[in-house]
């Protein structure tokens, strides 16, 4: 039996190719020159770098983890230096960067495929370059062209990495709290005061240099939210050569002592009159900063995607191996024990983490893709759509797909029995390592109040209900198609209870102030069960499509995509059910009765 970790590069080839069509849609009829060679060499590459380079490093970091050798000195664990130095010599960073700076020019949804492979392989060494990546999103779309010439080449090689710096030790998601200042200075720049804290890779040794994006107030700002401007502070000030010269004022005070990944080190930054330049207009860098941010947002769901993944191989791999009673179907009759993966509860769990792990991948990877058309599309009208489309799904992304990666942890911990919960497997590690990303980014909660508040109820729904309009248009149009019957009847009508649940809220909320609150959670889940279900569709009509002489892959597409509708879709029905109860309950019980 064999526990490594193998890249899902067949899996995510079905999406890429079958599903999204990206050798067409990308094959060049923007001019782009886009090669599906390249992109198949890409994967293969990738597949290999994380197996046999960062995977081997997953357990042993784990149990290293970051330390302190000195104030404000930080090293993360053996073998994570010369993974990192080989990750930068093979041009990995510079995979999805603009061509301007360096970058290859790869489409988003190809490099978010790489970092579910190396999230997959070893979470805590994957945060550093994809935090760093998010950096240079924020800074490409915000920056002076002197400081996209000052940084984003060297971000871009991994010489330099990049942190993105928000949250206070007295203020979470409410940023309008923050307190870290920036004075203005003669020569143009400002001097930043304040802590920052869960800052990821905020320190390390990795990099030559590290570009801290740093959220603060200037003296004059307004309060709130609106006072909030967004500020460059390097770890070395960069010269006007280019070089790095003297050592800034910011230093990392402490490594966070976490529940998981352990191998990346989550600091308390303290900057202490350090120098910084403002980053896109004064009090405006929330805006600037949620450039960042849901960025961050997809890429941490697509690594909630990885762990989940790595778990139910290790769970699939054991379930085969281990014997253990008799299952009442079992063929096999010449040993005292079956596989357990012949119970039907066993088959149930690791159904249910394929369903879950397919399903979120292909959401997540056609989100990807709305982000590469929201940039790259051939019109204003299909950049526009994808805009639109992509700001449902971002919070789905996120929210949905860690909290099935908890769950789905959980599950492959249970397959195993005891020998889950100990270390030897590893299996445990990964629900540790999954249990951050519901808080990250803003927490799934969070998320939810976006998705609903924002997303839902600001226009009455009407954004919302041309999103399930493109659901409901598939299942019309596949309808009589045969054998798909069976997922676009249940597709629509989930889709419909979709559209009148927010409709019903939209109503309530008028009246109601919580509402909206007691809702958004269930709502979220509602709406991630009906966006599942239009993949796991679109992927057995896919499946149906190549008959009886289908590759396995087909056929394994067709009967994932069953046991989706038939046992995890039904759940929606409950949510409905949940959420038209009202928020009464919730909000009833005084706070002397918790």
């Amino acid at each position: 039996m064999s526990l490594r970790y193998h890249a899902p590069l067949r899996d995510i080839r079905f999406v890429l190719n079958e599903l999204l069509d990206l050798p067409h849609v990308l094959g060049g009829a923007d001019g782009s020159g886009f090669d599906p060679e390249v992109m198949d060499q890409i994967l293969d590459a990738a597949g290999t770098f994380a197996e046999e380079v960062v995977a081997p490093l997953n357990g042993s970091g784990d149990r290293e983890g970051c330390r302190m050798p000195s104030a404000g000195v930080v090293r993360t664990p053996a073998g994570f230096r010369k993974a990192y130095d080989q990750f930068v010599a093979a041009g990995w960073p510079a995979l999805a960067c603009q061509p301007a700076h360096g970058g290859q020019g790869m489409p988003t949804v190809l490099n978010n495929a790489l970092f579910e492979i190396l999230c997959g392989a070893n979470m805590g060494w994957a945060a550093y370059p994809g935090m760093s990546h998010a950096a240079y999103t924020c800074l490409a779309a915000n920056g002076s062209a002197e400081q996209m010439a000052t940084y984003l080449p060297h971000i871009a090689s991994g010489a330099w990495a990049g942190t993105m710096c928000l949250t206070e030790p007295h203020s979470g998601t409410d940023l309008g709290l923050l307190r870290t200042r920036a004075v203005p200075r003669l020569d143009g720049s400002y001097e930043l005061t304040g802590t920052k804290i869960f800052i990821s890779g905020g320190e390390q040794d990795l990099t030559a240099n590290i570009v801290h994006l740093v959220l603060a107030r200037l003296p004059d700002a307004p309060p709130g939210v609106k006072g909030i401007s967004l500020f460059i502070v390097p770890k070395f000030i960069v010269e006007a050569d280019g070089g790095l010269g003297v050592r800034n004022g910011v230093q990392c005070g402490a490594i966070e002592h976490k529940m998981g990944i352990h191998g990346n080190a989550t600091c308390t930054m303290n900057f202490d009159g350090a120098q910084g330049w403002l980053l896109g207009e004064a009090n405006k860098g929330l805006a600037s900063m949620f450039v960042m941010m849901n960025h961050a947002r997809i890429i941490v769901g697509v690594n909630a995607i990885g762990l989940m993944d790595a778990a139910y191989q290790k769970a699939l791999a054991y379930a085969k191996d281990r014997t253990q009673g008799r299952a009442p179907s079992a063929q096999r009759r010449d040993a005292p024990a079956d596989p357990i993966i012949e119970h039907a509860d066993v088959r149930r769990m690791l159904l249910t983490q394929k369903a879950y792990v397919e399903g979120t991948r292909a959401y997540a990877l056609w989100a990807s893709h709305l982000i590469d058309l929201q940039h790259r599309g051939d019109t204003p009208a299909v950049r526009q759509e994808a805009a639109e489309m992509l700001a449902v799904a971002t919070p789905i992304v996120k929210a949905f797909s860690s909290d099935l990666a908890v769950e789905c942890t959980s599950m492959a911990m249970q397959v195993f029995g005891g020998h889950g919960y100990i270390c030897d497997n590893g299996v445990e590690q990964h629900l540790r390592d999954a249990r951050i990303i519901p808080l990250y980014e803003g927490s799934n909660g969070v998320q939810a109040m976006d998705l609903l508040g924002r997303k839902v109820l600001a226009d009455g729904t009407a954004k919302f209900a041309h999103y399930l309009q493109a659901i409901t248009d598939f299942a019309d149009a596949k309808a009589d198609v045969e054998g798909m019957h069976v997922f676009c009847a249940p597709l629509r009508e989930a889709a419909t209870l979709a559209l009148r649940t927010a409709r019903h809220l939209s109503l309530r909320a008028e009246t109601n102030p919580d509402e909206a609150g007691a809702a958004a959670a269930p709502f979220l889940r509602l709406v991630g069960h009906v966006s599942l279900a239009w993949m796991w569709a679109r992927m057995a009509d896919i499946g149906l499509s190549h008959g009886a002489g289908a590759e396995p892959i087909h056929a394994s597409k067709v009967a994932t995509a069953r046991f989706y509708f038939e046992r995890l879709l039904p759940e929606a029905q409950s949510l409905a059910t949940a959420i038209a109860a009202g928020p009464g309950a919730v909000m009833a019980p005084e706070l002397a009765w918790f």
